[in-house]
Order: C-alpha cells, then structure tokens, then sequence
C-alpha cells in the first residue's frame, strides 16, 4: 500500500515565509484574529484525517467501486466509504471555510485548500463528494434567494446534504448552448424538469441524507444558445417547509459509468422524469451561478493533480532510496550491498526532482490563487477585490491546466521510478497515474482552458492581466536584479518576462487576421504562461531560502529548497524555448492536413 506524510512544513513555509497570508487576512474584518498557530494546527489534525483514514481506502475502494443498485436506484459506495464520511462531518471538516451565519467555521480559504490538498493526495475518489459539495455551496451562496439559502444552505455547511453540478448530456459537453434538458413553469411557482445529463461526478450515492443536485434546463421560449440556460435546485429528496425531507424527487441515476480512474467517485447518468426544482437567481442567467461552481471546480481540480503529484513523489523516493539494482556511475556507493539503491542513478533523480519541482511550485500556486480569492470576497478595499478577482480569472485556467498537465508527467515519472513494480495495483503508483488522468479532462479540457487564457483573458484584454502579474515579477527582478546569488532564478524570468511581451502581441496579431492561430498557439502559449508563473514562485522561493541561510539557519529544509529551485531553472524552465518556437509555426501545418486526415 502507498505511503503518505501530510506535507506540513512546506504548506507552513508557502504560508507563512513565501505568502505571509495572516497579514493579508488581518486586514479583512471576518479573519482579523487569525493567526499562524491556529493554522498549523487545523491542518496537522487534518492531515491525520486524510493519513489515518482516507488513505488506507484508496487502493480498496478503487478495487470495490461503486454499486447500483438498478431497481430502486440507490449507488453503494465501497466499504469504509460513508464511515469514513461520517467521521468527517462529525470532525466538523465540511463547515471549515463556510459562512458562520450557516454553521460554518469562517476559516480562510487557504486552510480549506491546503486540508483539500491532503485528501486528494490520500484518495482523490472519495474527495470528490464533499469537494463536489462546496461547489455547489458557492453557487446558492453568492446567487441563492434568502429562501434557497436557509433551506439548503445549514445542512450543505455541515455536510449532511451534499452536492453535484449537472451540465453535461449525452449530445453536448463543453458547448452548453446546445443543451436540450427543458424545465416547464408549474402553477405554485417551482418547475418541472425533464432531460438526460451524464458524467455527474458524486450524483448519486449513500453517503448523506439528501443530494442538492444543481442543474442546467431551458425555460419555454429560452433564446438559443448559452443565454437560453437557467440553473435550477433539484434535491433528490423534496424538503418540507419545517426542513424536513419529503418524498423522492424524480431524479435517479440509471448507469455508472466504468472508468479508467477514480472508480470509488460515482459518475452518474441522471435522468430527469418532471423533477420538482427551483430557479436559482434570473431565467436564462444560469451560466452566472453555474459559473461560481465552475470556477471553484477548476481551481479544485488544480488541487487533485497537486495531491497526486505530492503523494506520488513521496512513494518514489522511498523506493528509490530502498531499492537496489546496479552500481552507479561513478563508483560504488553503498559497499555493503550488492548494488547501489537506485537514487544514485541521474535519470532516477530527474524523475523523483520532476514530481517534487511541480508539486512546491504548485503548493505556491494554489495558496497564492486562494488569497486572490479570499481577496476577492472578503477585503473591505473595492479596488483590491476587484484587482483580485482579475488576476484570479487569468490563474485559474493556468491552475487548472498547468497543473494538471504537471501532474501526468510527474505522476508517470514516479510510477517510472518504480520500474514494473510500479505497474502492479499493490504499490498504488498505477492508480495515482489513472486518477490524474481525468483531471486534464474535466471541467473543461486543458485545451478549453488554454483557449479561456488566450483568447479571453489576455487578448480579450490587451494583456491588462498579464502585464499586472509582469509588474510583480519587475519587482522581484528589480529587488534582486544586482543580488549575484539570485542571478540563477531571476535572469530566467526576466528574459521570459520581457519575451512574453512580443510572443503575446505576435500570436494576437496573426490572430486578429486568422482565428485559427489562436487556437493552434494556444496549449503552447498557457504551458508558457504556467513556467512564467511557477518561475516567479520558484525565484521568491529562492530568496526566502537563501536569505534564511545567509541568517546562520541551518535547517536542510532551506538548502533543499534552493537545491529543488536549481533543478527547476535548469531542467524544466527551459522548454519554454521550444514551446514559443512551436507556437509560432502557426495553424497551417494543422488545417492544411486534410489529405493526411482523410
């Protein structure tokens, strides 16, 4: 069975080193008591919840998944599965980052994702439920009736109701405009809803009382396309104006789907037969409240391929150190055994240095987008949340995208690390590479957000965004540009900050002239944008350990990051020369291929 050591220290350093996030959180009225300490221990209990209970049932509930039963229904989870969830919401883990006025804890966001980040790293599968859950909270918080909220919005903040997002139908995915579900007005002001939706991560399941599934349907006489969705309410069970539940709505699952990964989450087709549900917000403004559930989906997803990326290093490097096959290169190193443990071998380390290179740099990442975020709702200056909100909306398809794409390689590698061992179910690296899989596919394909990133947030802006995030990098450039020992991690980034000026006009250019171009530059163009990003943190990272040890502080800690920096500038930074070169070379070697493609 695979290991797993909650990575404390390094979510402390990003935290609190790096980010400095309690005095950012000071200055917002709801989090002005915050402090480190009550961070540090929120998250080691929780990381004893992911460790001591989630982890020993991933190998087991992807081997059992999941059971519908097709007569009444009803989807068992594997064994261990709602025990599991029950100790999670007596925990009172479901209410950690909620709004008190509904039952929540009022943590930061930051806490809430690093805790994530841990349960994905344990068993993404089973994250999948609550994770499901606080999205479609954020969606009946921000865009619910006063009404809707203190029906629904106690029992979601506990955990006792969970939640799902139901877009996708059999005909149509990403291109929502195309949606054929059909809600009919009833006479007592809720609505009938019928249609087919598929891929419904967390439809149906046995873990809590009642299912809050949100759902995309068109009104009689919508106007076509996109601006014709409106988001509806529809429980699984109908609830009773004393709260209580009431008979069972007209919404069931009908297939689980067999999948290549997360095989304990299940997705659901659900069939809508005249489901009783309630407008969410305006008709035919659905997408704004799905929206909400979506963006929170995408970050979420970044934090899946994050823990997997974490957990997945750490199995290869104990294997790496445990496991002998061959002397190394360069001389024998362990002279009482037969041959040398495999960490000796270069390849090995590249490998193992990959994982660990993508997963801090994500951790920096993901906890700097959750500031943005916090910032965004919660900071009492108009300009700060609105400043926020942008620079979230240009991360958040590179959080999805980068680091998932991040994630195949580095899950990959560790599972290389472990040579055919690692291609057996008992190690666990098999399934780390599976359930990273899906995440470079939903909630939009890394292509989608690619496009989201060039097409809308930087060329649909000029660049505004992008030349925001350049300033902070001409900060750190400026601040260290005369530091010798920071010339390795700033001449890198100041070179591609200067270069992404010119590749972002050249690309918006050809463009402007031919659409196409965008979309053939466009992975290349985000790949880029996410090495700049992860440049920047990696640099920062650099000075706070480099300043740390010129102090006397002789924690390896410090030395092992600068050492992980090293490796990132040298190895994996410099692709982004090769990824402008391709992106460049334009959409005629793709469209003119109809011969090739006949």
């Amino acid at each position: 069975m695979a290991i797993y050591t909650p990575p404390l220290r390094d979510m402390q350093f990003v935290m609190h080193e790096l980010l400095n996030v309690t005095a950012d959180l000071k200055a917002m009225p709801s989090h002005a008591d915050m402090d480190a300490d009550t961070i540090n221990a929120v998250l080691e209990e929780g990381g004893k919840f992911a460790a001591d209970v989630l982890l020993p049932l991933n190998i087991s509930g992807d081997t059992e998944s999941c059971k519908l039963d097709t007569v009444t229904h009803e989807v068992t989870t594997p064994t261990g599965y709602k025990a599991a969830y029950t100790q999670y919401i007596e925990g009172g883990w479901a209410a950690l980052a909620c709004d008190p006025e509904f039952g929540g804890q009022g943590l930061p966001l930051v806490v809430n994702q690093c805790f994530y980040e841990m349960m994905n790293s344990a068993n993404q599968a089973w994250t999948m439920y609550p994770g499901l859950t606080h999205g479609a909270y954020a969606a009946l918080h921000t865009h619910g009736t006063d009404a809707q909220k203190a029906t629904f919005l106690h029992k979601m903040t506990s955990g006792e109701w969970t939640g799902s997002m139901c877009l996708t139908e059999p005909h149509c995915g990403t291109d929502l405009g195309l949606m054929r579900s059909k809600a009919e007005p009833l006479a007592d002001g809720t609505y009938s809803i019928t249609g087919t939706k598929i891929f419904i991560s967390a439809g149906e399941h046995d873990l809590a009382g009642n299912i809050i599934h949100l759902v995309l349907a068109r009104l009689p006489g919508a106007p076509p396309g996109i601006k014709g969705v409106s988001l509806f309410i529809v429980p699984k069970y109908l609830v009773n104006s004393d709260g209580s539940l009431g008979a069972r709505n007209k919404i069931f699952a009908s297939r689980l789907e067999h999948k290549m990964g997360i095989k304990s989450s299940a997705t659901a087709q659900i069939e809508l037969e005249g489901a009783i549900g309630t407008l969410v917000g305006q008709p035919n403004k659905g997408m704004q409240g799905m929206f909400v559930m979506m963006n929170a989906a995408r970050l979420g997803v970044g934090n899946q391929s994050l823990g997997l990326t974490e957990v997945a290093f750490q199995n290869a490097l104990v294997y790496a150190k445990e496991r002998i096959q061959m002397r190394s290169l360069s001389g024998v190193k362990a002279k009482d055994k037969p041959a040398d443990p495999i960490i000796v071998h270069p390849d090995v380390r590249k490998m193992l240095l990959t994982a660990k290179a993508y997963a801090e740099g994500g951790r920096a990442l993901m906890c700097f987008s959750s500031m943005l975020l916090e910032k965004e709702h919660n900071h009492p200056d108009e300009k700060v949340r609105k400043d926020s909100g942008e620079m979230l909306a240009m991360l958040t398809p590179i959080v999805k995208a980068f680091i998932t794409d991040n994630g195949h390689i580095s899950t990959n590698a560790c599972m290389q690390v472990f040579g055919g061992h690692g291609f057996i179910k008992e190690s666990g690296m098999e399934q780390f590479v599976r359930d990273n899989r899906i995440n470079m596919i939903y909630e939009g394909t890394n292509t989608v957000q690619s496009l989201d990133l060039l097409g809308r947030k930087v060329l649909g802006n000029n660049g505004a965004t992008l030349k925001k995030f350049g300033k902070l990098v001409g900060q750190l450039v400026a601040e260290e540009g005369v530091n010798e020992k920071m010339a390795e991690f700033i001449t890198p980034i100041a070179i591609l900050g200067d270069q992404m000026t010119k590749f972002t006009t050249e690309i918006g250019f050809k463009g402007f002239q031919n659409p196409d171009e965008v979309g053939a530059a466009a992975v290349d163009y985000l790949r880029v944008a996410g090495h700049l990003v992860f440049g920047y943190f990696w640099a920062r990272m650099a000075q706070v350990a480099l300043r740390q040890i010129a102090a006397g502080n002789t924690d390896p800690f410090y030395v092992a990051k600068l050492q992980t920096a090293r490796f990132y500038f040298a190895k994996l930074f410099p692709e982004t020369a090769t990824l402008m070169r391709t992106a460049r070379t334009g959409s005629k070697v793709l469209m003119d291929t109809d011969a090739a493609l006949a």
